[in-house]
């Protein structure tokens, strides 16, 4: 099967979305399928530079997230890179500049489109204008017009399900959680706690991913001041880099913790695997989480995490092997402490394998691919409306990918 991922979002850019994607895709490869990558430039990347099945589409950084991009051109030359690979389903991964690329070209083609939403738009609206843009009850009208059209929906878990159902979208539905690439072996590890001058035992706790404001990293370290108490040769250790840096960086100097803080700033994703083993439990307070990839990374590391409650990780979570769910300050406070105090077992380890068999990468191809498969022996392309996409939405589609900025 010929099949392009439509992303806005990709490497060397960093994100949950990047990192699920590219998993999809190599997984997807590995049991024998075609996969093309339609992303936008990055800053990072020689425009000369020869990248195997990857096209990217001139772009800006996007408002409000200048990590991020929008491209602006490639309508036409997306059709015919599509048409000369012969796609034969579009799955797109964004429902900005890429994603409308991506539901033109399966109209163009007359091929199905698939999308995945991976991000909860409610918890994010602060980013647009301060939220006086769009806000939490505009975002349910934008995401239906958007999936208009598509022959399926993939949500990573019951929560996102539960969202799209309630905006109204009604085309086929799947529950597919994000899988995971279990850590390849590599002829050197990184003595991460060496290189941090951490002794073999020291309590080490991470704190991993983008550091946003809704990420709630301020919680982690307001509890690690008071875990001093009791614990203080522990460690934080927060990796990532984010808007909320400042903040963050504010927060641990008015608590005198600098000494005890650790700020790596932006990890290399084939390093990742080494933060986790380095410590001795992850944490995360981010109430917003949706597919739990760094909760994944972390079993896959052979590490216990301490989290919120969501429906997604009340799922996950059915061991304390695996990790313990919290509802406030107090909880997350006891639940850290109680893994800096337990050492790891041989029983542990064998709880965290039997789960990560039903979260790998090579399921989540296998759960994605007979979705795929389920849509192209349902998809007639002569039964599409041939009222859609209509004009406007054409013109609102060709205004996004040549200035997503410009004033109507």
């Amino acid at each position: 099967m010929n099949i392009g991922l439509f992303t806005d979002t990709y490497f060397p850019q960093v994100s949950g979305v990047a990192t699920s994607i590219k998993t999809l895709k190599e997984a997807l490869e590995a049991q024998g399928h075609q996969v093309y990558i339609f992303t936008s430039t990055d800053p990072k990347v020689p425009k000369n530079k020869f990248e195997p099945h990857i096209y990217r589409f001139s772009s800006v950084p996007y408002l409000g997230f200048k990590d991020r991009r929008l491209a602006f051109r490639g309508l036409i030359q997306a059709v015919e890179i599509a048409k000369s690979v012969q796609l034969d389903i579009v799955h797109t991964q964004t429902e900005f500049s890429l994603g409308l690329l991506g539901k033109f070209v399966a109209r163009q083609l007359k091929i199905p489109a698939v999308h995945t939403y991976h991000t909860m738009y409610e918890d994010y609206t602060h980013y647009f204008a301060k939220g006086m843009l769009i806000g939490p009850n505009g975002v349910g009208r934008i995401m239906k017009a958007y999936m208009i059209g598509m022959a399926g929906v993939i949500a990573p878990s019951k929560l996102v399900q539960d969202t799209l159902i309630r905006y109204g979208i009604t085309a086929p539905m799947r529950i597919i959680p994000t899988g995971v690439s279990l850590p390849k072996h590599r002829a050197t590890q990184i003595n991460l706690r060496q290189n941090y001058h951490f002794y073999d035992t020291q309590p080490i706790i991470l704190s991993l991913g983008r550091l946003a404001f809704e990420k709630n990293v301020a919680m982690t370290i307001s509890m690690f001041s008071e875990l001093l108490q009791v614990m203080p040769d522990a460690r934080l250790v927060i990796a990532g880099d984010g808007p909320a840096r400042k903040s963050l960086f504010e927060q641990v100097a008015e608590l005198e913790l600098d000494d005890k803080v650790i700020f790596t700033g932006m990890v290399n994703h084939e390093d990742i695997g080494d933060y986790y083993q380095m410590a001795d439990v992850f944490v995360s307070s981010s109430d917003t989480e949706t597919q739990g990839l760094t909760f994944i990374e972390a079993m896959a590391a052979n590490r216990p995490f301490v989290a919120i409650h969501s429906p997604y990780l009340d799922n996950l979570v059915d061991n304390e092997a695996i990790g313990t769910l919290v509802s406030d300050y107090d909880e997350l406070l006891a639940a850290v402490q109680k893994y800096l105090e337990r050492p790891n077992s041989s029983v542990d380890e064998q709880v965290r394998q039997a789960k990560m068999k039903d979260v790998d990468a090579t399921k989540f191809a296998e759960r994605v691919l007979a979705f795929y498969q389920d849509i192209l022996a349902d998809y007639h392309a002569d039964d599409v409306d041939d009222e859609y996409p209509n004009d406007e939405e054409v013109g609102y589609m060709k205004r996004i990918l040549r200035n997503p900025f410009r004033r109507n």
